[in-house]
């Protein structure tokens, strides 16, 4: 490896703690560092009563190659407002964010941020007199001297456009899902003539159609038709998924999409894939945060509308959730300490952006492990 550009340091805002521990884990054992030694670094954001804040770096920035790691849909994070317990929103943790980029007050030599799921992410494009939050928080980081913008599997990549001098990378986990299906099913057949990869609306088509391409299998897809008229729950509702491609009859389909928020829509493309003849429909999404409860969810899966859900520690999932029978976690910490190591050395991130190699190997392991079961299940003669 090349000269490193800097010390490593890594910050992992509130509600990440666990995330980056097993980060720094990785780190100091590809690197050999002892049980002592720590890439993390000390800072935290305290409240005054009147629930503002101010960030304390707690160790030196300085010539540091500085990563700082935030889930910003941490609800389950909380502080004390007029005595009251307050959850911390996607705007608080925002601004937490900025106030430890300030205290580091230009001493560190690069800055990072690792932001998994996009601050205001679904709000990346103007169809009306309207605000452009995604874009407007990107320039305003850059413009504190953040160098590179780390996300994952992003509402709309385009929005990189707006800080288009500046790092942007937007990884998906497409390999990491892939993995966990085939360890959580081992008998699953990846082949074209047993399953299917479905889009759930038009804004999902470009992951799917990477999942579709890399496996060789085919590809349909649900479009949304909306009533522009009115607005519920800030958006415009849906009056219905209307289905495009092949017979899914008898087959396996992987749904993916990049977060589920009340659930509704995916839920009722997997009523629709169901009553079109899918066997086993199982979830793909980056980001899943539930913020209507899983009452929907679990009744659907009572119902047997889908399989199983799989999505990644990128984001905080409580216990309770992480004890449902349909939810399979996908830990994603070994993943972010490679993207770590390997810009710290500044070399390139090509092959884990695009991990195809990876991807056949494990399809044609899958592929060898139906067979080889296949065999031993045929009838003795």
């Amino acid at each position: 490896m090349g000269a490193l550009y800097g010390e490593l340091g890594v910050i992992g805002m509130r509600g990440c703690e666990d995330f980056v521990a097993q980060v720094d884990s990785y780190l100091r054992e590809w690197r050999r560092h002892g049980d002592e030694e720590t890439y993390l670094m000390q800072a935290d954001c305290p409240r005054f009563g009147s629930g503002e804040a101010k960030a304390i770096v707690h160790d030196s920035m300085r010539g540091h190659d500085l990563y700082i790691v935030t889930d910003i849909f941490n609800h389950y994070v909380r502080y004390k407002m007029y005595g009251e317990e307050v959850p911390m929103s996607p705007d608080d943790h925002y601004q937490d964010l900025k106030r430890i980029i300030a205290a580091v007050g230009g001493k560190a030599r690069r800055i990072s941020v690792i932001m998994p799921m996009l601050y205001e992410g679904r709000q990346h494009k103007r169809t009306t007199r309207e605000s452009l939050d995604c874009a407007l928080a990107l320039q305003e980081l850059v413009n504190m001297g953040v160098s590179n913008i780390i996300t994952f599997d992003a509402h709309d990549p385009r929005v990189s456009n707006s800080i288009p001098l500046s790092g942007f990378d937007n990884v998906r986990p497409t390999y990491q899902m892939l993995k966990a299906l085939c360890k959580k099913y081992p008998d699953i057949s990846l082949s074209k003539d047993d399953i299917m990869v479905i889009s759930p609306d038009e804004g999902a088509m470009s992951r799917s159609m990477y999942y579709a391409s890399v496996m060789g299998i085919e590809l349909g897809m649900f479009y949304k038709r909306r009533n522009y008229s009115v607005i519920v729950n800030g958006k415009n509702p849906i009056e219905a998924h209307e289905y495009l491609g092949k017979d899914i009859k008898d087959k396996d389909v992987i749904v993916v999409d990049d977060m589920l928020s009340s659930g509704e829509s995916v839920l009722d493309v997997c009523l629709q894939l169901k009553e079109k003849g899918a066997k086993r429909i199982f979830l793909f999404l980056t980001f899943a945060l539930f913020s209507n409860g899983y009452d929907a969810i679990e009744k659907a899966y009572n119902e047997g509308l889908f399989t199983q859900i799989f999505s990644t520690n990128l984001v905080y999932a409580p216990d309770e959730l992480l004890q449902k029978e349909w939810f399979t976690q996908v830990n994603m910490c070994k993943y972010v300490a490679y993207l770590i190591d390997t810009l710290n050395h500044d070399e390139s991130i090509s092959s884990l952006l695009n991990p195809v190699k990876r991807i056949h190997n494990l399809l044609d392991k899958q592929a060898a492990r139906v067979a080889e079961k296949s065999d031993t299940q045929l009838p003795l003669v």
